[in-house]
């Protein structure tokens, strides 16, 4: 499996050496004699969870390790992991379910808390905190009920003026207050930007990145950050377990460099030998710019809202005691990307083994629309009324076809914002030649003088064709995140 490899490959350029869990006992003691060390992994099907139960199971101390992984879809999770050892056990639990929490703890030693619930509709925006908040306090109270010893959270890193946090880092922040009050030893980890396949963080910049040859940007994509590889940042955690001079401290992680948003679409750009200008528009709030990467990327506004909020805020290492307790050789940004794209391929390979609705809304969308401009074509060979010569049509065909090249270009890098075009222009399409054909009911013509036999025809099949333009870009709309992208 690729991404075992990937993690076995990083065990090895990171000079990972077997280091013996420090329980409060003499080193020299033999590790097979040791009692095992029961790990818990909430938030086991998300972005860091996954990666972080292959990582523990290739550790070299994973044989003194039972590992159980948390979530609210456990069997899903079992067959993704179903191959992986008899040392693996889940558990179906919410976080908002305090006896279904105690449960999934009772009897871990040490507890990696990885829930976040930032993402959610435009109404739930501002309850995302209120969420976190309690998810948090669930968990450390279930924390002391069950007699957890060991906490560990990864947080996001900043120094921001607390009033002026966004509410996505007002959360992380909270959520870590919360857990320290627990009695178990509880270390955080504050990472700034993400870089990995399946992240926001570095989906925003890839499709971004990818699909636009010209990019309108607001300020935001000037302030510094310290971005740093997810199996970095993996690795750090489970690190972190087999030594005692993590436990109740706060830790700053961040890669090599400290790099701005437009540095690092600049620097992806040049990996891919790609040329890309940016423009940078002062006055595009956080919302708007959401909403652009909703369109855009297949980032959800509802997630990239949170995330663009966030890096208005510097995310710079100022701590790095971690260098000197787990020292790793961190990835820079260029291995970062390759190991993603890495990853992207295999996931591809297996996306399109899959049908899926949207794969055929994407093809009956990207058809139409090309039908849809054939057909409109043919007004200037089947059509003798000298109407559509005149300068007004010329100038309102050549707006319709500019229209329907740019929403198949981004229909074909699989955009939502090629939908929503091809979608209105599909409207204005119908309503035109259904309105030059009103002649047949009601004797006259609306746009022009009436249409020939020929031409009549024509706009019966045009409309035909339009409204499956626009039925398709109404699915694909709604569809369109993972699949063909």
């Amino acid at each position: 499996m690729t991404t075992l490899k990937l993690l076995m490959n990083e065990m090895d350029s990171n000079d990972l050496r077997p280091n013996r869990l420090d329980m409060g006992t003499d080193n020299s003691i033999d590790r097979n004699k040791q009692k095992k060390i029961r790990i818990l992994v909430s938030g086991a099907s998300g972005f860091i969870g996954r990666r972080l139960v292959r990582r523990l199971l290739v550790s070299p101390s994973t044989t003194n390790w039972s590992i159980r992984c948390m979530t609210r879809k456990a069997q899903s999770l079992s067959s993704y992991f179903q191959n992986d050892g008899d040392n693996l056990e889940f558990v179906q639990a919410d976080v908002q379910n305090y006896p279904e929490l105690v449960k999934a703890l009772t009897g871990i030693d040490v507890a990696f808390y990885l829930i976040h619930s930032m993402e959610g509709s435009s109404k739930e925006w501002k309850k995302f905190a209120e969420r976190d908040r309690v998810a948090a306090e669930n968990f450390a109270q279930a924390v002391n009920e069950a007699g957890v010893s060991r906490v560990i959270y990864l947080g996001g890193l900043t120094y921001a003026p607390e009033q002026e946090l966004s509410k996505h880092m007002q959360s992380r922040k909270q959520v870590g207050e919360i857990l320290k009050k627990s009695n178990a030893a509880v270390t955080i980890f504050r990472a700034a930007v993400i870089l990995g396949q399946g992240g926001g963080s570095f989906q925003m910049l890839q499709y971004l990145v990818e699909r636009l040859p010209l990019m309108v940007c607001p300020k935001w994509v000037l302030t510094k950050c310290q971005p740093i590889a997810v199996d970095d940042v993996v690795e750090y955690l489970v690190r972190s377990i087999e030594t005692n001079d993590t436990k109740s401290k706060t830790f700053d992680i961040g890669g090599p460099e400290i790099l701005s948003y437009l540095d690092m679409m600049r620097r992806y750009s040049n990996t891919l030998k790609k040329s890309i200008k940016i423009v940078i528009i002062p006055f595009l709030t956080p919302r708007l710019s959401s909403y652009w990467v909703d369109l855009i990327t297949p980032v959800k506004a509802s997630l990239a809202r949170p995330l663009i909020d966030s890096l208005r805020h510097e995310a710079i290492v100022k701590d790095n005691s971690i260098g000197e307790i787990i020292p790793l050789r961190l990835k820079n940004f260029e291995n970062s990307i390759k190991i993603a794209r890495s990853e992207q391929t295999e996931n591809e390979r297996i996306i399109k083994k899959e049908r899926t609705s949207s794969c055929l809304n994407k093809r009956i969308l990207f058809a139409s629309t090309i039908a849809m401009a054939i057909v409109g074509f043919t007004y200037y060979f089947l059509d003798a009324r000298i109407e559509i010569f005149q300068p007004i049509w010329v100038v309102l065909a050549g707006l319709w076809y500019f229209g329907i090249a740019f929403s198949i270009f981004f229909i074909h890098k699989g955009a939502r914002l090629g939908s929503i075009i091809a979608g209105i222009i599909g409207w204005i399409t119908l309503t035109f030649w259904l309105l030059d054909n009103f002649y047949l009911i009601f004797g006259t013509s609306v746009l022009a003088s009436p249409p020939g036999y020929i031409m009549t025809i024509r706009n019966c099949i045009g409309a035909a064709i339009a409204g499956l333009v626009v039925a398709s870009s109404h699915n694909l709309f709604h569809k369109i995140r993972v699949h063909c992208l």
